[in-house]
């Protein structure tokens, strides 16, 4: 266990060096590492929202929305697919989570019911009479859908959080139907709120009539027309309509592409592209349409009624109306991001000041100093000589913790500060066990090198076994954990790795360099 060779010594000094130096950035100004290459040091840790401060969402998933749209789906296609077989559908009818509809065709029951389930495997398909049937969706389809839907959700949240700008978010799932949404350093929730909710589904329609209506009631709407109100009236404190052709002539799917921009006369405008699909189907509505007007529908409201004047073949054009700057970045952003699947509900919004993070972290300084000066003073007090090498190597360790999260862009929150100062007092650990063997080999007349070389052979196991069930313990709160756990665990669980690391490797190469230059007829312990 004395021996080192070459290469292993100068492994562990630049390991200690390396640490050191990616560690550094996260205790010197930023501005010091400006300009260094992505691979250099200069990336910090970055602070969760409780140490930086931010907003925090927990949003829930309209699920009742979800299984009501899933099941006209369903009802639609049912009825497609019978009139295409000539199968005469009577009483056709949605109530509750149940379709219910009988056929005039007497024998098919059979065929009937396989071809519902061809449709959809989570379907269950029964009949309390001959030739009428009853649909819903089973307990699987339904968990099924909820959680595709509820991934969805996730990344397009994920999506839209992301086109914000900020760094690091955490947003994750919260039981079946729950997303929190957790953004640092982020001081505008009002904005976050209205970005994240948004539905964002936008579709494009032609105008039936020009004509504003002020009271939709006095007006006779054919079935395929409907009245949604107006952005722009909304923006200017009024209240008027328009009709609407219900027929969806270009798709918000067709989109890929967004921004900001401003039109000739500087007002601010979002410009937009479509697919190549999506180009061809606006090229031919405006080519067919020139003259009438088209309707930009955002969430059943316009949001804008441009007129066709001319053919418009690039797949691109702008939308107009009465916005500020801001409200032109939040539409760009939704329309990037994508229609979320279903209506999300605010159920709680919090936000934390960053003067309370400011305080959390230098309550956390605090902590960690007070137990390291408690930790070192108590081993260089016991073990003296090799105690002060214990506090070096507990310096490194530290530093290597921070290297590690750097490089990783870990997001640091207050139960991590929590399990650093842990790994403070477990770090050592493993040299207590090594000092007091150490002693006892001592006393039982051994030299002072064969006692250090027995110290560290017969308590290496020993350590090895208890930081691996400290780490197991690590894992488990890290897989089953969320938020705050998880941080906890990854903070604790790269204390361990690096602790054996110092105690085994760090400590021991100072304690045989020792050793080896002075050549001591007693070891100080």
């Amino acid at each position: 266990m004395l021996y080192f060779p070459a290469w292993k010594k100068v492994l562990v000094a630049l390991a200690c060096l390396l640490s050191l130096l990616y560690a550094a950035p996260n205790f010197l100004p930023r501005e010091i590492f400006a300009g260094w290459p992505s691979w250099a040091p200069g990336q910090q840790i970055n602070l969760g929202l409780d140490l930086r401060g931010g907003s925090h969402l927990l949003l829930e998933v309209d699920s009742e929305a979800i299984l009501k749209e899933r099941l006209q789906s369903i009802g639609d296609s049912i009825r497609l697919d019978l009139r295409n077989e000539r199968i005469r559908v009577a009483d056709f009818a949605i109530r509750g989570d149940v379709i219910q509809f009988r056929v005039e065709d007497a024998g098919k029951d059979e065929d009937i019911r396989s071809r519902i389930r061809r449709l959809d495997s989570g379907l269950d398909v029964g009949s309390p009479q001959p030739s009428s049937f009853q649909v819903s969706m089973n307990e699987q389809g339904k968990q099924e859908l909820l959680g595709n839907v509820l991934n969805q959700s996730i990344e397009i949240v994920r999506r839209r959080v992301d086109e914000l700008g900020t760094q690091e978010p955490v947003i994750q799932r919260q039981g079946d139907s729950r997303i929190v949404v957790q953004v640092p350093g982020f001081d505008d929730p009002q904005r976050l709120r209205d970005v994240i909710g948004k539905t964002a589904k936008m579709t494009f329609h032609l105008l039936a009539d020009p004509t504003p209506i002020t009271d939709p009631s006095a007006v006779r709407v054919p079935p395929t027309v409907q009245i949604l109100p107006s952005a722009e009236a909304r923006a200017e404190g009024q209240t008027y309509y328009y009709a609407v052709e219900k027929r969806v002539r270009v798709g918000g799917e067709d989109l890929i592409d967004s921004q900001p921009s401003f039109d000739q006369n500087g007002r601010p405008v979002v410009s937009f592209r479509f697919d190549s699909l999506g180009g061809r189907k606006f090229g031919q509505v405006t080519a067919e349409n020139s003259g009438r007007f088209l309707a930009i529908v955002l969430d059943n409201e316009v949001i804008s009624a441009p007129r066709i004047n001319e053919p418009i073949l690039g797949g691109s054009g702008i939308i107009t109306g009465q916005f500020t700057i801001e409200q032109v970045n939040n539409l760009a952003v939704l329309l990037r991001a994508g229609a979320l699947p279903a209506p999300l509900t605010v159920l709680e919004e919090r936000t934390v000041g960053p003067g309370l993070g400011v305080d959390s972290v230098q309550a956390g300084q605090l902590a960690a100093i007070v137990g390291m000066v408690l930790v070192g003073g108590f081993m260089i007090a016991t073990y003296g000589r090799l105690g002060g090498m214990a506090v070096v190597a507990l310096a490194i360790n530290i530093a290597m913790i921070f290297a590690i999260l750097s490089g990783l862009q870990a997001t640091l929150t207050l139960p991590g500060i929590a399990g650093i100062v842990l790994t403070m007092g477990m770090a050592v650990d493993a040299n207590v066990l090594i000092f007091e063997r150490i002693r006892e080999e001592q006393s039982l007349g051994r030299s002072p090198i064969s006692a250090i070389d027995a110290g560290y052979k017969r308590a290496f196991s020993t350590i090895v076994d208890s930081n691996l069930t400290t780490l197991f313990a690590a894992i488990i709160l890290f897989a089953f954990g969320a938020g705050p756990i998880r941080g906890f665990a990854v903070t604790l669980a790269i204390g361990i790795l690096t602790s054996m690391f110092t105690a085994i490797m760090v400590t021991r190469l100072m304690v045989v360099t020792w050793l080896r230059r002075t050549r001591p007829q007693h070891v100080p312990i």
